[in-house]
Parts: C-alpha cells; structure tokens; sequence
C-alpha cells in the first residue's frame, strides 16, 4: 500500500543491460521537503535508478509510486510534467544566452510573433524572489561563476514547477564558498517542501547538508537511514563492503636526484614568480582555492599554454617547453581535471583512449602494429585493475573510477620521469580512489616524480611528502608532511600568509 508519508517510493526496480545486471530490486523513498543522499560506488547503479526516475530508462520490473499514485514514465518529458527535473553534472546551460533565455530555452513566451523577453524576465525574477537570489535575468550566463550555474538550473527546475530535483555531483567544480551558496539554496527549498536528491562521493558534505542517505552497492540498496548520528567511515564501510583506510600514506624514504625544477616561472594573469623542485619518488603537493592558478602553472609547464617566463630544468639540464609535443619527449606526463571533457575522447573505444599517447611508438613504417598496442594496455589493464567489457567498447561504457584508470594507463605506457596529476580522484568513489592512491604511491617508489594538484586537502595530507599552498597566483608557503594540517592549509589559501606554527 503507497505510504502517504512518502512523496516518492520506488519499490523493487530491477534493471539489467545484455548480461549485466545493474539494479537487482532496489527500494527507494523520498519524504516532502526532504535532502536525500544516494550515494554509492562507481557502477553501483545510482545513476541508472535516477535514469529510470527520470524517465531516460525503463525499469525491467517493479514500480513507480508518486504522491501515492503508480506512475509510468514512456521518456523525460513524462517525468518532467510529473514535478521531477534532474540536474546534471555537466550542466545544460548555453553560455552565450541570457539567463532569462536559459530558463525558458524550449518554452520560450511569445507576444504575437515576437519573443516575450519582458514576461520571461519578469517570470524569472519571481523565482528568483522565491529562493532569495538577486540576479538581473538578462545577464550573460557566461558571466556568472559556477555556483550562481548550479542555482540557475534550480531556478529552471522550479519555474518548471518541479517538486523533486535530482542532483548528480552538484559540488565537484565549486569552491568552498560556492558550495555552501548552493547548500543554503537546497536548504531553502527544503523548507518550502521541495525534495531533493542528492548524488555525491562526498560524504562530508553528504552529512553536512542531507537528512537522510541510501547507500547502493553492486545493485542492491545495503543500507539506509538518518545521516544525524551517521560518520563517513560508516558510509564508507556500507559504500564498499569494508572498512576504508584513512592514516596518512607517506612513508619515511630517501628521494633521489631533482628531476623537475622551475626558478622564477611567470606567465600573468594566472601565475607569477613561481619556484620549486621535485625530486625522483617524491609526491609534490600543489594546493589552494579554486583560481589560485595551480593547473595554469602545470598546463604551462606541460606546454599546453604556449608561453610562460623564467627558467626549467629537467634532471639538471635547461629546458624550454614550447608544447605538449616536447614535453612528452622530454617525459613529462598530465592527467588533468575533469576527466569527461579533458581526459577522454567520448567517441573512441577503450582501447584507443588508452594508447592516445603513444601511438608513435608503435608505427611500423605508415601502419600501426594494433597486436603491440593491445599487448602494451593489456599490461596496464591487469596491473590498475581496470574492471572493463571488451577493449572495443565506447569509453563511455566504463565507471568513473575505471575511465581514470584508463587515462592512467595511457600515461604509464608512456613511461613519464614526472607525472603531473590535477584532481587525480575527481568525480571517483571512496573505493577507487584508495586504489588510484596505491598506484600513485607505487609510482613514486618506482622514481617516478609525481606532483598533485587538488583542493581536497585531506588528499593532499595523507598523500604528499611536501606541500605548496597558493595564493591568488603565488606560492603561500611550504609544508612538509608533518605540518600539514587543514586548518593551516586553509589560512594560507584564504590569506597569502603563512599561519603561524
């Protein structure tokens, strides 16, 4: 019988792809005006149940029950009319139109064959007076930072009359103060009964803004309940089926020669005067709020921004670095931050994402020899446990966690002397981000010169042997692994100065 304490009750949902089953009976329910946490690991099937909520996928079996009346969703249209809109991660914004344009894009109002942009606009600021937003709707969506992006999707769900908002890892781009912008706009709509549905690997925020979480693993709802009370290692434990490492990962170790050297290097408006070294098996930390020009110091370094200033040398020699092409024959590696628009290319297989780099090396006069290519990942894919179907599958078709794995292994098959990682751990669950920590620990004892770039300072604690903070394009100050702390970090990050010890 539907429960009339619920808004939503998914009950039994069973969803299986060719051979892979993704959803064996899986019970979801949603209160009025309640923040719920669906969290999960990479593949564990959070994404096809909202799917399925959102009228993108059809369940195989079970049923939809809202506002205690089964409900059918023949496409996202369905569920849409029904009070649900799914925000996702790659937000559905076009920049070069207003906001006011944004929000009615599809719908737009017409007075006679002319556009009504003084009714859009006037409609739109009566839902941004019902959140408590002072924006004008006829600014430039390009101009706004990526919270105000977050909250103008919200706004778009709402004029849409949505009453569930599904969320799907709404804080991986923000910085602090952008996240806690979009959490008192979910908390205020949580007062005005909007239910909203939370998907992240964040389980700190998971707890800081959610009542209540549901935790799937390999397909099945393992457990649920009140986050009041709740800690992450315990969603981590349900999350993974075991009990998740959280020490420090540095070891006492000797560090060979340097191997990377920058004096001096500038290149304005990002970064200026910047120096520092990285030595043979040393995890370098790079840290800071988001815009603190970190991945612009490392893209130039990698020559992907064409132009800097002051010296580099690599193993004690002079380099200039003028393009990605020289420093890939110099041995310089980049995984860069967010994987689906920079790391991967979305319409090649596996196995072409995983040999980009090094096709070179396996040219046979004008052909390419494909057995070493398969030979060369086929090493990769075993040593970083990369859980895939066949080679020649989409990329798209892997997890998060395994489509980093294979942006890793491009790089490994490359054999880097310094390997460049910015959010290494972006977008990836709690279990395959412990394993992509073994495999950059296992590099670095290899003597491999490894430097992160991330705004998790937890990350940057327990992986890196030092740590540079920076500060609106400069360097902060320096820790080493046993004065990293989060506050200290914090305060430099947020002032330029060191804090005192």
């Amino acid at each position: 019988m539907p429960n009339a304490a619920y808004k939503l009750e998914m009950r039994g949902i069973c969803k299986q792809f060719d051979h892979n089953v993704v959803l064996k009976g899986v019970d979801f329910c949603l209160k009025p005006g309640e923040i719920h946490a669906l969290i999960g690991e990479n593949g564990a099937g959070k994404s096809t149940l909202m799917n399925i909520l959102g009228g993108v996928l059809r369940a195989d079996a079970g049923e939809i029950v809202l506002d205690g009346q089964p409900v059918h969703f023949a496409g996202p249209a369905d569920s849409l009319r029904a009070g649900i809109a799914f925000i996702h991660q790659e937000l559905n914004l076009v920049n070069d139109l207003a906001i006011y344009e944004n929000m009615f894009i599809g719908r737009e109002l017409r007075k006679g064959w002319k556009l009504d942009a003084a009714e859009m606009c006037r409609r739109s600021r009566e839902v941004f007076e019902r959140i408590g937003l002072d924006i004008d709707p006829r600014r430039m969506v390009r101009d706004l930072d990526a919270s105000y992006k977050q909250i103008v999707e919200i706004a778009r769900a709402l004029l849409q009359e949505a009453r569930i908002i599904i969320m799907d890892e709404p804080t991986t781009s923000l910085t602090e103060v952008e996240i806690a912008r979009v959490f008192d706009m979910m908390r205020t709509l949580s007062a005005q009964g909007v239910s909203i549905v939370f998907i992240s690997h964040k389980l700190k925020e998971v707890l800081s803004v959610c009542h209540c979480y549901t935790v799937l693993r390999d397909g099945q709802m393992v457990a649920h309940g009140e986050t009041r009370g709740a800690t992450t290692e315990q969603l981590a434990y349900h999350m993974v089926g075991h009990d998740v490492r959280v020490e420090k990962l540095q070891v006492e170790k000797r560090l060979g020669a340097p191997v990377l050297e920058a004096k001096d290097v500038s290149c304005e408006p990002w970064f200026r005067r910047i120096s520092f070294c990285v030595r043979a098996g040393e995890i370098l930390g790079f840290t800071g709020l988001l815009g603190d020009g970190r991945s612009e110091l490392f893209q130039a370094l990698f020559g992907a921004l064409g132009r800097y200033e002051g010296a580099v040398e690599l193993e004690g020699k002079p380099v200039r670095i003028a393009n990605t092409t020289r420093a890939l024959e110099l041995g310089i590696g980049y995984v860069p931050r967010n994987r689906k628009e920079n790391g991967i290319v979305r319409d090649l297989s596996i196995l072409e994402n995983g040999s980009l780099v090094t096709l070179d090396r396996f040219q046979r006069g004008p052909l390419l020899d494909h057995g070493a290519i398969r030979r060369a990942f086929d090493v990769q894919r075993r040593d970083l446990h990369i859980k895939m179907g066949d080679e020649s599958d989409l990329i798209t078709s892997l997890s998060g966690g395994n489509q980093q794995k294979v942006v890793l292994a491009k790089w490994l098959t490359a054999g880097p002397k310094v390997l460049i990682f910015d959010n290494p751990t972006q977008g990836v669950d709690v279990g395959a981000k412990e394993e992509i920590y073994d495999i950059i620990l296992r590099l670095a004892q290899q003597g491999v010169a490894i430097v992160i770039l991330s705004s998790e300072a937890q990350e940057i604690i327990r992986l890196c042997d030092r740590a540079l903070v920076m500060y609106h394009g400069a360097i902060a100050g320096e820790l080493d692994y046993t004065q990293m702390d989060e506050t200290v970090m914090m305060h430099m990050a947020t002032s330029g100065e060191p804090a005192a010890q």
